[in-house]
């Protein structure tokens, strides 16, 4: 019984891992398809978000099969319970880089962000990536320093996230309030996949150390 269920919890484990990386592949896709006017590669992480959508459920399944028919405690307990903190995670990435490809989409066939907004883009999409990957990576192996490092990654995203504002709010704007709605939203968006990776780091160390994250 006791090999059964480490095999199950394996196979939640490598849901995850799976998940991570389709999120992180779905948000470099949708950042493509709104800087190149990419309809493809918008309608492909579209398309792709159900995909997400059906791990997280079936990681949910499991899981919760897992409770009623093993009861079990202390760390395997927390290895459960942070595989649905985490799947829950991973999904709203997912739902995230869906909603910039939407914007996206929405916008075709010009882009979705003008010239002067692009580089602050392409870095948010950087960032983000790196975290996403770091990510995958502690979904494979677990390690509770490299997972407390994704707080201070997300400071540049922050950072970013305010050069965004300054332009956009700036006096010498001169797209219109449509645009800069759009841009605004879309920061949102990498700004709050940023966050739940940070969320995930946070769930990684409590499943090692046994420790909630302080409250920032």
């Amino acid at each position: 019984m006791r090999n059964e269920f480490h095999a199950d919890l394996d196979t939640v484990s490598d849901l995850l891992v799976a998940m991570a990386h389709q999120v992180r592949a779905a948000l470099r896709q949708a950042t493509r398809a709104l800087l190149r006017a990419d309809r493809q590669a918008a309608e492909a992480v579209i398309t792709g978000d159900e995909e997400v959508n059906r791990r997280y459920r079936e990681i949910e399944d499991r899981v919760c099969d897992l409770l009623a028919r093993q009861s079990p405690v202390a760390s395997d307990l927390r290895a459960m319970i942070t595989a649905l903190h985490v799947a829950a995670d991973l999904e709203r990435m997912g739902d995230l880089a869906d909603h910039v490809a939407k914007t996206a989409l929405r916008r075709h066939p010009s882009p979705a962000v003008p010239a002067e907004l692009r580089p602050i883009f392409t870095d948010m999409d950087g960032v983000a990536d790196r975290m996403a990957e770091k990510i995958t990576g502690l979904l494979a192996d677990p390690d509770a320093e490299l997972a407390a490092e994704l707080d201070g990654d997300d400071d540049a995203m922050d950072e970013l996230h305010k050069q965004l504002f300054g332009v956009v709010l700036g006096a010498d704007w001169p797209y219109g309030v449509e645009t800069a709605i759009d841009a605004t939203m879309l920061g949102r968006f990498y700004e709050r996949y940023a966050d739940h990776a940070v969320s995930t780091g946070e769930h990684i160390v409590y499943l090692i150390t046994g420790e909630p994250t302080p409250t920032r």
